[in-house]
């Protein structure tokens, strides 16, 4: 870390910074989290991992018609292009909606990164992202690691993103990354479900004023398909959440979504089936008592289902993130501004959620 305690856009608070805060939250509304430089964004956000580029378009058209707010997407996820033309389709104007992307590994280093948002901005349509983050650790590549968050912080400087983070950083890394930069990280995206709620990286987050911000929210590592073993224990399955979601009359899903409202929490669900699209943001109706609070906190396992954010980085991880086609890329706008298109309403095809 340089210079003194007060860093960045965001001023360091006597405890060790300002801490993520939840905003206005009734069982009526989906609370607005205000991040340490004073971006907002809704605590349940519309993630696109493994979505199709053919699906995505409707699917982020759906989400959007039905009311989700905040968008997550990734250069490695090969949707940026297709996040941004259902935003230039949407109805809804670019003031109102959080875009989150993420760098790839094989982009870091400070003139890498610095090009990366240039490849992501104009894939997605937009001169100004709102939340950039770096997607890995890459811990055999760390002095790149570090030269990429410093590119993030130039780009923060200049006005063309609103907020810097990082994913899957566990404690150590945060701490030495926070050693050789300036802004403290606003946010980290990290496994974050009922049976790996990840206690003391949560206490680390609220210390230092960095939002906790979950990705597999409702579990969804536990049981999709992929790489993660054969010996997983699916979170939608456990007796305990069950018995909360018979109680309210709502779904294990809704359960884990409004556990992690409730604790301040921005949680990124996904899923290309309409239903559960809507049904995942339908968490305002009921609210946890401390005691299923506290049920629900007590299935942590302490063992991630995904992969090891410590892993190290070969070739076959570092693909190279594609150029932008450029004539397929096109403004959305200023945030002040509407869509520069409209569209119809697309429906998304019906998979099982994930």
């Amino acid at each position: 870390m340089t210079g003194s305690d007060e860093r960045g856009t965001s001023r360091a608070s006597p405890t060790g910074g300002p801490t993520p805060s939840v905003a206005g939250m009734t069982v009526n509304e989906i609370p607005t989290l205000s991040l340490s430089d004073d971006v907002e964004l809704p605590a349940i956000g519309y993630g696109v991992f493994q979505t199709a580029p053919d699906e995505t378009v409707a699917a982020v058209t759906e989400a959007l018609r039905v009311g989700y707010r905040h968008v997550d997407t990734a250069a490695a996820y090969g949707n940026e292009r297709e996040v941004g033309d259902a935003l230039r389709r949407s109805e809804v104007d670019r003031a109102d909606v959080v875009v989150e992307t993420k760098v790839w590994a094989s982009d870091y280093g400070y003139d890498e990164t610095l090009h990366a948002f240039e490849k992501a901005s104009a894939k997605l349509g937009l001169d100004q992202i709102d939340v950039l983050i770096l997607h890995q650790v890459a811990a055999n590549l760390f002095d790149r690691t570090i030269e990429a968050y410093r590119a993030l912080e130039r780009l923060l400087a200049d006005g063309r993103v609103r907020a810097i983070g990082v994913s899957n950083f566990p404690v150590a890394r945060l701490e030495r990354l926070m050693d050789a930069t300036d802004v403290v990280p606003h946010l980290n995206q990290v496994e974050l479900h009922p049976y790996h709620s990840q206690p003391e990286l949560q206490a680390f987050h609220r210390q230092h004023g960095i939002l906790t911000q979950a990705w597999s929210p409702i579990g969804g590592i536990t049981f999709y398909p992929g790489p993660w073993g054969d010996d997983r224990r699916s979170v939608m399955q456990d007796p305990a959440i069950g018995e909360i979601a018979a109680t309210h009359g709502v779904s294990p899903a809704q359960v884990m979504l409004r556990w992690h409202v409730q604790q301040g929490r921005s949680a990124i669900p996904k899923s290309v089936n309409p239903d559960r699209i809507r049904q995942n943001l339908d968490v305002t109706g009921f609210t946890l008592s401390a005691d299923e609070l506290a049920r629900v906190d007590a299935l942590d396992t302490g063992t991630a289902s995904g992969p090891d954010p410590e892993r190290e980085f070969d070739e076959r991880q570092l693909f190279p993130i594609p150029e932008p086609e450029p004539e397929r890329s096109g403004g959305w706008g200023p945030r002040n501004e509407a869509p520069a298109h409209r569209g119809a309403q697309a429906q998304a095809d019906q998979q099982p959620e994930a």
